[in-house]
């Protein structure tokens, strides 16, 4: 699992409302909201490392034919609460094999890493509040697991011994 620090992504979002301006050069690892995505993917490089950021509540099915382009996909948990997110992710790798990175982003707490991991998740943005040391240990709290995950089909248990 990898741990992002918002401060120091290589990602950078786009601001404002229409995305990006045509540009016969655009710049690679810029992070697209879903609208502007839309907004721009008809005529965008199709070698441009490129990310979208998409709402927990959007059906990921849409995004499908866009995948072999996007080398990040962002997924949002507005509060901890709501776990779309993992359903989103799961779905990615499991039925479209997105193989790119897919991160999580919003209200990510550390009881919630674990989980991240077994859905897909292979980054998280932690909330501001949350301890980076914590998030790391809970990673290593499970050594097995009875059900089988998006990394792992069969059920996987530690060595025996």
């Amino acid at each position: 699992m990898k741990f992002i620090d918002a401060h120091h992504d290589q990602w950078h979002r786009v601001l404002g409302e229409d995305g990006p301006k045509p540009d016969p050069d655009p710049a690679p690892h810029l992070l697209l909201s879903l609208e502007q995505w839309h907004a721009v993917r008809g005529h965008w490089p199709a070698d441009l490392p490129t990310a979208v950021e998409v709402p927990n509540d959007y059906d990921i099915e849409g995004l499908a034919p866009d995948l072999p382009r996007l080398a990040l996909i962002v997924l949002q948990f507005p509060k901890w609460v709501d776990g779309r997110a993992y359903s989103q992710a799961r779905l990615l790798r499991s039925r479209y094999r997105f193989a790119g990175e897919i991160r999580a982003t919003g209200e990510v707490l550390v009881d919630m890493v674990l989980l991240a991991a077994r859905t897909g998740f292979d980054a998280v943005q932690l909330r501001a509040d949350q301890s980076l040391e914590a998030a790391q240990r809970a990673l290593s709290f499970f050594p097995g697991h009875y059900q089988g995950d998006t990394r792992q089909a069969k059920p996987h248990f530690a060595a025996q011994g």
